[in-house]
């Protein structure tokens, strides 16, 4: 069997040539358009970055596939789910706030944003997927439902997973609340008792009358608790959080299974784009300097081989001067800049456990497109 086509273009443009021109040509090249998408619902998941932080991906990039969409026929959206964390995200509300200060409007994007686990983080479909660590994938709705989905990642570090691409923005990416705290953590809240004012909106939404109030504090009851997460976004005050105590190596691995989850049955492609390549997340609300130059585009319909060409393209960049990578590993370039990066992560659990399950072994034949 061949190996899966991964197509790249540089960040190099002509005079008067856009990168979203190379955008448009880079995803024909890669097939986007034999999808079928006429009268097809279309997501279009993409992170669209927490308050202060400067390193997301333009709504530029997501007009221009939004409008490819359209062309074909389709019925383009832009969605992501609602956070586990305290943040400008943790609901849909703020959620759209956020992306709306950040850039993202429809007379930006071409389309509209709907979030994916509705306004609480709690809408969402249990996906079957029988693996390892994970039997039922909990995934947002409005993203199960589509009849297509379209990834748009930003390829950065990561302080638990090593790095974010493809496969982190359809597993965390697409996950409801309880499924993020599925995979990062033994699946239970924890309460900040200094934080708490015993204000009852968390017990009142409690489906499990796990939570209790007394003397102007509330509690939980861990083995009463079903780890749904709908009391971190009714808590006004950041009480109530999931602890985050998840060994790095198994939320590799649970998010393997997540992706595997969604796309299963579902049409898909996949885009991830090289700049700005920040040590950690985009869900910080704030960017540290870039760690390697801008890279790229690529495109795929393989999510496992995108992320491994990705991956091998940053190993061969130059270090960053003044970058995290550089106070860390000095201007010798190391074989592992990920690894020295983010010390402790083991980024290569990816590749290895996608193999295991079969979702794909990494192998690419990389295409390069003017």
């Amino acid at each position: 069997m061949s190996a899966p086509k991964v197509y790249f273009t540089d960040m190099r443009c002509k005079v008067d040539e856009s990168i979203l021109d190379k955008l448009r040509r880079l995803v024909d090249a890669a097939g986007i358009r034999g999808i079928g998408m006429e009268k097809k619902f279309v997501a279009i998941k993409m992170h669209f970055g927490e308050l202060g932080n400067l390193s997301y991906l333009r709504p530029n990039y997501a007009k221009a596939v939004a409008d490819i969409v359209k062309e074909e026929g389709g019925i383009p959206y832009l969605t992501d789910c609602n956070t586990l964390y305290p943040g400008s995200r943790k609901n849909a509300v703020e959620h759209m706030d956020c992306a709306n200060l950040n850039g993202f409007l429809p007379a930006t994007t071409g389309c509209q944003i709907i979030i994916g686990d509705g306004l609480k983080g709690t809408d969402d479909v249990e996906i079957p997927i029988d693996g390892v660590y994970v039997k039922n994938a909990k995934i947002g709705r409005a993203i199960a439902d589509s009849d297509v989905l379209i990834t748009l990642s930003h390829f950065k570090g990561h302080e638990i997973t090593g790095f974010g691409g493809a496969l982190k923005n359809l597993a965390m990416g697409c996950a409801s609340r309880r499924g993020k705290m599925e995979m990062h953590s033994q699946g239970k809240p924890r309460l900040d008792a200094s934080r708490c004012v015993g204000c009852g909106r968390c017990a009142k939404a409690c489906g499990q009358n796990a939570i209790s109030v007394s003397g102007k504090k509330a509690s939980i009851d861990l083995e009463s608790c079903a780890g749904c997460g709908r009391c971190i976004g009714m808590c006004s005050f950041d009480a109530i959080y999931a602890e985050y105590d998840q060994d790095g190596a198994i939320v590799d691995k649970k998010m393997v299974e997540y992706a595997a989850a969604v796309i299963k049955d579902r049409p898909c492609f996949h885009i991830c784009v090289i700049c700005d390549v920040s040590p950690y997340c985009d869900c910080h609300s704030g960017n540290d300097a870039p760690i390697v130059p801008d890279v790229g585009i690529l495109a795929s319909s393989d999510p496992v081989a995108l992320d491994k060409a990705c991956v091998d393209l940053v190993m061969r960049q130059p270090v960053m001067p003044g970058s995290h990578l550089h106070d860390l590993c000095g201007s010798a370039r190391p074989d592992d800049l990920l690894g020295c990066s983010q010390p402790g992560t083991r980024w290569q659990a990816h590749f290895e456990y996608s193999e295991r399950i079969g979702l794909g072994n990494g192998d690419y034949e990389l295409i390069e497109v003017d």
